[in-house]
């Protein structure tokens, strides 16, 4: 996908959210509209909950929109509103178009929605610090969705154990390409996430790269989880060494580059590909044999437990972590994390039982499909 189509699609999500939340604030205005009260929300402080005859609490949900644009966070964010709205709450979306600084700035637009709780998966996991300890200040909770903020206290966070999906990139490639050549195309280097993944994929193939059988001929980070700047630093490299048994990518849509780039060479299929996210054409091409492995993220359970998490924290009800966790910050952040699930061709059938997606969609591309 080019980056003028990108930007279109960008816009039109933008304007929709936009107006599907606006409606859902119309309809809150309603109720308060005499008492002159901007948004129809009032911030009970001493409380630290909400106020508003006949309104629920409103969460604020805050997306790096350079991510959402990727299969996996648009059913991330469908999932979570459905269990909010179950919840009596109303959720406030904002995609940030231009990076961090709109995320900022569309951060403290929903500050002034007077908004009960702010999820936030964010697009620089350091440089948003300044503005996540400005709405804690404020006596707003703050939750780390997927993305651990880095360098302030935050009140939750919440995700998968992207260690362990490092672990299974190198279990899955070290079973299918016990001797040879590796290259690591690590996500973005503004998401601590990329770094755990890092370290899970070197826990597991450090010893046999010290023994000699995997050489790791290169390893390589993106600036962001795009598949664009995937294809240009993957091509470049490809350009000069293109002796290559077996690649992990940071997510699907590295893979779905390095895939591409592969086939243009006639060898899609033969390099073990790994990747993350469970996105349609990487659970396609697993069963067509061009891709290894992705790691498959359940959104059904994630999603709803942040939304509980979320109603919890407005109404300072106990919601006893998984564990605690160190963000930079001298402070330890209580933290919900769930169990990615590694989806072979032998397994993928886990995605269509959860309905992430269809049979006919996984096997679109196969004859006498079973």
């Amino acid at each position: 996908m080019n980056k003028a189509i990108r930007t279109i699609i960008i816009s039109f999500l933008f304007i929709f959210l936009f107006a599907a939340c606006g409606r859902g604030r119309a309809a809150a205005r309603q109720g308060g509209a005499n008492d002159g009260i901007a948004g129809g929300v009032v911030r009970n402080s001493a409380a630290g909950g909400f106020q508003n005859e006949g309104a629920g609490p409103v969460i604020g949900f805050s997306i790096a929109t350079a991510t959402f644009i990727v299969e996996r966070w648009n059913k991330d964010l469908n999932v979570f509103s459905g269990a909010a709205r179950e919840l009596g709450a109303e959720v406030i979306a904002q995609l940030s178009a231009g990076g961090i600084r709109e995320q900022i700035a569309q951060i403290n637009y929903m500050v002034n929605q007077n908004i009960d709780v702010l999820v936030v998966i964010a697009h620089d996991t350091e440089a948003i610090a300044g503005a996540i300890k400005q709405v804690r200040d404020a006596g707003i909770p703050v939750i780390a969705y997927d993305r651990m903020i880095q360098g302030t206290p935050v009140d939750a966070y919440i995700s998968f154990d992207s260690r362990e999906v490092g672990r299974a990139f190198g279990l899955a490639l070290r079973d299918a390409a016990p001797r040879g050549r590796y290259l690591v195309v690590n996500g973005s280097l503004h998401d601590f996430n990329s770094f755990e993944i890092s370290g899970g994929i070197h826990e597991i193939l450090d010893p046999f790269i010290e023994a000699g059988d995997i050489e790791l001929g290169q390893e390589i980070w993106l600036e962001e989880w795009s598949f664009d700047e995937a294809l240009e630093k993957i091509g470049l490299i490809f350009e000069q060494d293109f002796d290559w048994d077996a690649i992990a990518c940071g997510n699907d849509a590295i893979a779905n580059a390095a895939i591409q780039l592969l086939s243009e060479r006639r060898r899609a299929g033969e390099v073990v590909v790994v990747g993350q996210d469970a996105e349609l054409i990487s659970c396609q091409r697993i069963v067509e044999g061009i891709q290894l492995m992705t790691v498959y993220k359940p959104i059904g359970i994630l999603a709803p437990r942040a939304a509980r998490l979320a109603l919890a924290m407005i109404r300072k009800e106990d919601f006893p972590p998984d564990m605690m966790l160190e963000n930079g910050s001298g402070a330890l952040i209580p933290s919900y994390i769930e169990k990615p699930v590694a989806v072979f061709a032998d397994n993928i059938d886990v995605v269509i039982r959860d309905g992430f997606h269809s049979r006919e969609d996984v096997y679109r591309n196969i004859m006498n499909a079973p």
